[in-house]
């Protein structure tokens, strides 16, 4: 019997993909009350491992503490987020150093620049971003970017620190394929989220995996929860996209996730989402996300 429940085991080992999310708001209020069974649930679902992305000092703190409490399957981000760079006074960088310093905190962000928004002027949006890529740079910690509205400020930044850059992630990527190009020339990777439902423009995200035009190893994939629901009955993904969603991944997202709360769960939809869009196996791109998530942030 005992050797039944082996096999039984490999067999669910085997009909689950190993994925990474590359960023799940973790230290959210709405899993104020619950994170055990989130964190379970995505383990079921196939995803190994989570990056707590963090957008304030205290969120980095909390994503720390989170990341100590579920050693090898929870890892810290540490960065303000372009809506917090109001917040930043003069000791921010040196408290930001000193929880990014620690070995599980494997990532420099969310930072960037949003002038969608602009729940920050600007000018100190473009100087605490700064801040942060020279952080990145001197601690050689992957950088994950948060852009929306911003694209030829934050390249000409990122340029001036071309000749030391470390990895950039754009997270949950939502610009144009022409602005994609642009960042993966710089060396970075798209990191895909549920975005991909609401998306349907000429020349956006979906419209760059139909072109073929981006290659495996530059591609992550995100949940964003608690944001960022990949809806899959979203009048915008194509028939053939919808179709090739399994029932196992499906039922993780419709029992589990909604609007008001996504979680790391609903990852193996979106690499489903993926995989049919360019054309490919969900395992090929699940291995290929996998593989370049452990590279990028240096996780065993």
């Amino acid at each position: 019997a005992k050797s039944d429940t082996n096999i039984n085991q490999m067999n669910k080992l085997f009909e689950n993909y190993i994925l990474v999310d590359v960023g799940a708001n973790l230290t959210n209020r709405k899993y104020l009350r619950d994170l055990e069974p989130v964190i379970s649930r995505a383990k079921d679902a196939g995803v190994q491992k989570i990056i707590v992305s963090s957008s304030s000092l205290k969120g980095s703190r909390e994503a720390l503490r989170l990341s100590r409490i579920y050693p090898g399957t929870l890892y810290a981000s540490a960065g303000v987020h372009p809506h917090e760079a109001k917040s930043w006074v003069d000791d921010s960088l040196a408290t930001l150093r000193d929880i990014a310093s620690n070995c599980e905190c494997v990532a420099i962000g969310a930072c960037g620049l949003d002038y969608n928004k602009n729940f920050s002027p600007p000018d100190i949006q473009r100087l605490v971003f700064r801040q942060q890529v020279e952080l990145a740079c001197e601690l050689r910690k992957p950088l994950c970017i948060h852009e929306r509205d911003a694209h030829e400020d934050l390249i000409s930044i990122l340029e001036e620190y071309k000749a030391s850059l470390p990895p950039l992630i754009l997270y949950s990527y939502t610009g144009s394929s022409v602005n994609a190009v642009n960042y993966l020339q710089l060396g970075g990777y798209l990191a895909i989220t549920g975005f991909l439902t609401k998306d349907n423009s000429e020349n956006g995200l979906r419209a760059l995996l139909e072109s073929g035009n981006i290659q495996l190893d530059r591609l992550l994939v995100q949940t964003d929860s608690p944001f960022m629901y990949p809806n899959a009955r979203a009048s915008k993904l194509p028939d053939h996209v919808k179709n090739a969603l399994t029932e196992r991944s499906l039922s993780f997202l419709q029992r589990y996730c909604t609007f008001q709360r996504n979680e790391p769960c609903s990852l193996p939809v979106i690499v489903e989402m993926v995989a049919a869009l360019l054309g490919k196996s969900p395992e090929d791109i699940a291995l290929a996300t996998s593989f370049n998530a452990l590279k990028v942030f240096g996780l065993s």
